[in-house]
């Protein structure tokens, strides 16, 4: 048990106290005790009144990520396991299909800084915070025990630790298996549509399973439907509106290996290029193209990645999202659709439907809300910890301005 003290400044642990699980390094008035970063430590409010234990690394920005409020509890195997066993059970309780999902999301987990998605009978682990990351193999045996239980054998894990973020917290990225080596190309199913995943060099963990029931809604509206996905990486949400009965679908993506891959499960669903076809190319080159050609779409899906990362790069990401959006609803023909959604959390619910209007102002169209959406629900939003949400998804009918 660790028995270094972290006391915080008076008036900080803010985010803390708002259920968040973050210190920072400017919030710590005073570190007493020996430890070595990664260790398990008190932290303390001002006044002496416990908060609870976390690890800590001086290296990193956030100091410290707590792992319990209680000031007693002992952070061991049975602990860990406890942990563990409840995301598993809350991913059967609230996912309709567990062949694949996020079977671990971090702090909303109580985990904080390590991530596990499931490919079928395959793991892969991002860790992302030198506690964490000591813990990783403990957590892993656990998962696998856990699911074994349940008749679930895994055949392999995989670890896509080799996020630049893990630089600031002193660690060097990291990529390879954990365990006996495997097949690292994995085919799952998600929505009845078939996908070869490689979570070795796909992009984060291979493949986003949380857009699952975005891409389900957006299918909904594209039977019989001429549809633009634009940013489509491997395919999926022009997948899953083919199979819904599209006409014909357009995939875009600037990833030459991402168009590959599409092509590829394409033809794992039995679809041919009279049904869907993919283009490499930049988004925001082809959008203009396609208008001066004068293209119309019954549906246009924006899944842009994250564009940006940061706070102080949120002005020239609004310009992008805006730039995108109108670009989109000058392509959808007078009472069709738009999904248009954004993946970074430092663009706000409020700033990005306020960038979507400002676009719609400045076309001159009138967009008429048929749903919101956040993430999947096994990528769970802990109030408090800001950066769990982070997946805003907005279905729009757009109408000319009559």
């Amino acid at each position: 048990m660790g028995n270094a003290i972290v006391t915080l400044k008076k008036g900080e642990g803010r985010t803390l106290k708002q259920g968040g699980l973050w210190i920072y390094d400017n919030e710590v008035e005073s570190i007493a005790g020996s430890f070595e970063d990664g260790e398990i430590v008190i932290v303390r409010d001002f006044d002496g009144y416990p908060l609870g234990r976390g690890f800590i690394n001086r290296n990193s920005k956030i100091i410290v990520r707590m792992m319990t409020r209680s000031r007693d509890q002992e952070i061991d195997e049975p602990f860990i396991r406890m942990r563990v066993k409840n995301a598993w059970e809350y991913r059967k309780k609230v996912m309709d299909d567990i062949s694949s999902c996020r079977v671990i999301f971090g702090e909303a987990d109580f985990l904080p800084g390590i991530v596990v998605d499931k490919f079928s009978d395959v793991l892969v682990v991002e860790s992302l915070a030198l506690g964490i990351d000591r813990m990783k193999t403990v957590i892993v045996r656990i998962l696998r025990e856990l699911m074994e239980q349940d008749g679930i054998h895994i055949r392999g894990v995989y670890e896509r630790s080799d996020a630049k973020v893990r630089e600031q917290e002193g660690m060097e990225r990291f990529k390879g298996f954990i365990g006996e080596p495997f097949d690292t190309r994995v085919e799952i199913t998600e929505n009845g549509v078939r996908y070869f995943v490689d979570v070795k060099d796909g992009q984060k963990t291979g493949f986003f399973l949380d857009q699952k029931y975005n891409r389900r809604a957006a299918a909904k509206l594209c039977e019989d439907a001429r549809v633009l996905d634009c940013f489509t990486h491997t395919g999926s949400f022009a997948l899953n509106a083919a199979l819904a009965g599209a006409s014909h679908v357009t995939g875009v993506d600037a990833s030459e290996l991402g168009v590959a891959q599409a092509r590829e499960n394409a033809a794992l669903n039995g679809l041919g290029k009279d049904r869907v076809e993919f283009l490499c190319a930049d988004v925001f080159d082809l959008l203009p193209k396609l208008e001066k050609q004068g293209e119309k779409y019954d549906v246009v899906i924006l899944d842009p990645p994250a564009f940006t990362k940061s706070r102080s790069s949120v002005k020239k990401a609004v310009k992008g999202y805006r730039e995108i959006n109108l670009r989109g609803m000058k392509l959808v023909k007078d009472g069709g659709y738009l999904a248009t959604c954004s993946c970074s959390h430092f663009m706000d619910p409020e700033l990005f439907a306020r960038t979507i209007a400002q676009a719609a102002g400045n076309v001159h169209k009138r967009l008429r809300q048929v749903e919101f959406r956040t993430q999947a629900p096994d990528h769970p939003i802990l109030w408090g910890a800001g950066d769990s949400y982070y997946l805003k998804f907005y279905i729009f009918q757009v109408c000319e301005e009559k």
